[in-house]
């Protein structure tokens, strides 16, 4: 008995002590290219010589830079107008129906997720190729919300599996149709986890480099393609800059929706 305490509290400690290296490893990062940032030096280096707002002027002066930020914040603003009322739409039939169309179209919406990005790229650049919409904004939304679907998915599924769907049944029941008891009662109850879907969809078409490399050229260089461009050509120590603020821009759209979602519990 005492041997296996042992073994159990031996098998925890290396297990925490796992979780601890692999969150230092993912942490990292962001402890390395938030200083070299603010570097004064024309060549990326840590630790910083010297402290500089410079690479972050350079970046607001810049009008290439600007453009490809501007073109990325429309996009995933489209992004998130598009594949939050899917991905709800979807989670609210998948959860309300056990028939097995509704675990197959699970798996479907789920497919982004499970393959891999570059796969994805290519597929949608040779259909795009036949139709003419690559380099296209409205092509560049429309795969991007084909990947932000399932994240939406996930995060409302959650919410409406924490929901009472008999209090849907009465609103019916009192004379409402199915649709206005979904946007008086459940919605509104659920709204934590739409608003954090939502931001989901936001941060991920924010974020997206692969198939943005594929699909957006010229004036429709999303910001990810455009420091890709940059890093091949040149270490342009503004990547870094740019690389904090995407950082610190991710961490507080996370952070906002993990307050949705707690206060939807």
């Amino acid at each position: 008995m005492r041997r296996g305490r042992e073994r159990s509290s031996l098998a925890s400690l290396l297990l925490s002590g796992l979780g601890i290296a692999v969150l230092i490893f993912l942490v990292m990062p962001i402890f390395i290219v938030v200083p070299m940032s603010f570097s004064a030096s024309r060549f990326l280096s840590f630790p910083p010589t010297a402290l500089s707002p410079r690479w972050y002027l350079e970046f607001f002066g810049s009008p290439e830079w600007t453009r490809a930020a501007w073109v990325s914040l429309q996009i995933a603003f489209a992004t998130c107008l598009l594949a939050t009322p899917i991905g709800v739409a979807a989670a609210y039939g998948i959860h309300t129906s056990s028939s097995r169309f509704s675990r197959a179209a699970y798996t479907v919406l789920m497919m982004p997720l499970m393959v891999p990005h570059i796969i994805v790229a290519i597929g949608i650049f040779f259909i795009y190729a036949r139709i003419g919409a690559n380099n296209t904004v409205v092509g560049i939304i429309l795969a991007h919300t084909m990947l932000a679907v399932p994240f939406v998915l996930i995060t409302s599924l959650s919410g409406l599996q924490g929901f009472d769907m008999a209090q849907e049944r009465a609103a019916q029941s009192l004379g409402v149709n199915r649709l206005e008891a979904f946007l008086k009662v459940t919605a509104p109850q659920i709204k934590g986890s739409i608003i954090a879907s939502a931001l989901f969809a936001f941060v991920s078409s924010l974020d997206e480099v692969v198939v943005s490399l594929f699909l957006s050229g010229g004036p429709s260089s999303t910001l990810p393609k455009r420091m890709f461009v940059a890093l091949r050509d040149e270490v342009d120590p503004t990547i870094a800059a740019i690389s904090s603020m995407l950082i610190i821009a991710s961490l507080a759209i996370g952070l906002a929706a993990m307050v949705g979602t707690r206060k939807r519990a």
